[in-house]
């Protein structure tokens, strides 16, 4: 089975963030930028298929911050092959416009499975692995836990709300939105990372190309504009309670009758 993996870098909010002096984005040159983590299980749902079904894996991203060092991990871990699609020329991409580029040089090549995450955390709707396969013209499903390779197509375990289980068949191609893998993200080591860099096995593809008089990278987005970005405004502080499970109660009874909720 051959399986392309669509990745994308993202700011670490774990670091905090910053705003651009506009006012109208994130000050991307001040972030610290990681591997979407549902890519990561993305990426181990694609190798976890490879080791079943002999297959083929590729990892597919646009040149993010950082992206090579994502990219040459994923050859760490056992990718098969790493595509770079470079040249872009712009700061940032939505989802729409990084799911048509990336559909654009897809389509060119063999492939039978698409895994990408589910969401991203500057992306919650899910948008990327739907938009590829509206794009491309696949059977798609999302919060997808678990995939079974069969001989016609694979079986998408879903898990819904409430904890319900689904299990849906789709024939081949396909697009799936990874929300976790059969088994945690495999560990590689740094010298492992080192080694595949040193083998130079990123391919590096310009999607600005023309075919047959047309070109490859489409110029719509999402065709919304942001007006004002802002961190969460404060409008007062918490009030911490004694740590005594009856100071508490003694606390709360006394903020509802002081609030006139409770006589």
């Amino acid at each position: 089975m051959d399986i392309i993996v669509a990745m994308k870098q993202v700011p670490d909010v774990t670091v905090g963030i910053a705003i651009s002096d506009e006012g109208t984005d994130l000050a991307r040159d001040q972030l610290s930028f990681v591997t979407n983590p549902f890519d990561e299980w993305a990426l181990e749902e694609a190798l976890l298929l490879k080791d079943m079904t002999d297959g083929w894996v590729t990892v597919v991203a646009l040149d993010d911050p950082g992206i090579d060092h994502a990219l040459y991990r994923a050859l760490a871990l056992g990718a098969d092959h790493a595509v770079k699609l470079a040249g872009i020329g712009a700061a940032w991409i939505d989802s729409h416009r990084r799911a048509g580029i990336m559909a654009s040089w897809i389509r060119e090549q063999l492939y039978d499975l698409i895994l990408s995450g589910v969401q991203a955390p500057d992306d919650l709707d899910g948008q990327l692995p739907a938009l590829l396969a509206a794009g491309l013209g696949h059977p798609f499903a999302s919060v997808v836990v678990a995939v079974e390779a069969t001989e016609t197509g694979v079986i998408a375990t879903q898990e819904f709300g409430g904890g319900r289980i689904g299990r849906l068949k789709l024939p081949l191609p396909a697009v799936l939105g990874i929300q976790v893998a059969l088994r945690a993200p495999r560990y590689v080591s740094d010298m492992r990372i080192r080694l595949a860099s040193m083998g130079g096995g990123i391919e590096e593809v310009s999607p600005n190309a023309e075919t047959d008089g047309e070109t490859d990278v489409p110029t719509a987005g999402s065709g919304l504009t942001v007006r004002r970005v802002f961190t969460p405004e404060a409008s007062r502080r918490a009030e911490m309670l004694p740590a005594s499970p009856h100071e508490a109660a003694d606390a709360i009874l006394g903020l509802l009758r002081e609030r006139g909720l409770i006589a």
